[in-house]
């Protein structure tokens, strides 16, 4: 494999504690040269849906490189670590569904290895910590150029782990979706696609409130909910100047009933 200057590392480490620095350093023994990017630590813990979305949305913004996931509940467990290589990039970390989003954002899953050879993890690997002990240097030595066949056995790309398909469906007068994903802001991602955006009418309601169909936050008054199309192209909701999540009362899982002015 050709050599690569990056890892990024998605995690739902926190930074309150030295569990990111440790990742860094294992990668900085093995590969100096390499360059890592922190897409984020504050995945809320345990919440793979919110690390998967996370990191689909933000791989195809990334040089190509390396990527590391780990929101991880099942560490230490049967459940696998996997190499998958894309034509986009190779992405490391469980085999629980994390991953698989990422990888059909780089291309598609093109050849997976499970992470079972013992020469390429620490010395010692804990049942806690795999992120510093198995997936850290596993990147570190795939950024060197070392082939993923040595990694371990290859693994049928069929039998990877993938989450449920999030609910989206459309019905008399709208639809119904899942909120994916809230962000910093507070705004509301839906799992649903551009194409439901220009079927709506210029003031649908969401949830029962009254909204607007825009393009941009401003858009809408001071206040007042906007129904656009975000930098993921998927379909979300937002307030001007607050927080559409705490408007609305929804979190990611919960359904979204979006309709006409008079649904």
């Amino acid at each position: 494999m050709t050599p690569t200057a990056w890892i990024s590392l998605t995690t739902d480490y926190g930074l309150a504690d030295g569990f990111v620095a440790a990742c860094h350093g294992v990668i900085a023994r093995l590969a100096p040269a390499v360059r890592v990017i922190d897409v984020t630590h504050l995945v809320p813990p345990a919440d793979v849906r919110r690390g998967a979305a996370v990191l689909a949305q933000t791989v195809p913004s990334l040089p190509y490189g390396v990527h590391v996931g780990v929101v991880d509940p099942g560490v230490g467990t049967a459940r696998r670590g996997v190499a998958l290589v894309t034509p986009g990039g190779m992405l490391v970390g469980p085999d629980n569904g994390l991953l698989l989003p990422a990888a059909t954002a780089l291309g598609g899953v093109t050849a997976s290895v499970e992470l079972a050879n013992p020469a390429w993890l620490a010395p010692q690997v804990s049942r806690t910590f795999h992120g510093r002990d198995v997936f850290a240097p596993v990147a570190a030595r795939l950024a060197l150029g070392a082939s993923p066949a040595e990694a371990g056995p290859a693994v049928d790309p069929a039998t990877l782990v993938r989450l449920p398909e999030p609910v989206v469906r459309t019905e008399p007068g709208g639809f119904v979706a899942e909120v994916l994903t809230v962000d910093h802001f507070g705004n509301v991602q839906l799992a649903a696609g551009a194409d439901l955006h220009d079927a709506l009418p210029a003031r649908p309601r969401v949830a029962g409130h009254p909204a607007l169909r825009g393009r941009t936050f401003g858009d809408a008054p001071d206040g007042a909910l906007v129904v656009l199309v975000d930098s993921a192209g998927l379909l979300a909701v937002a307030v001007n100047g607050g927080r559409a999540a705490d408007l609305l009362g929804v979190a990611p899982g919960d359904l979204v009933r979006v309709t006409g002015a008079d649904g």
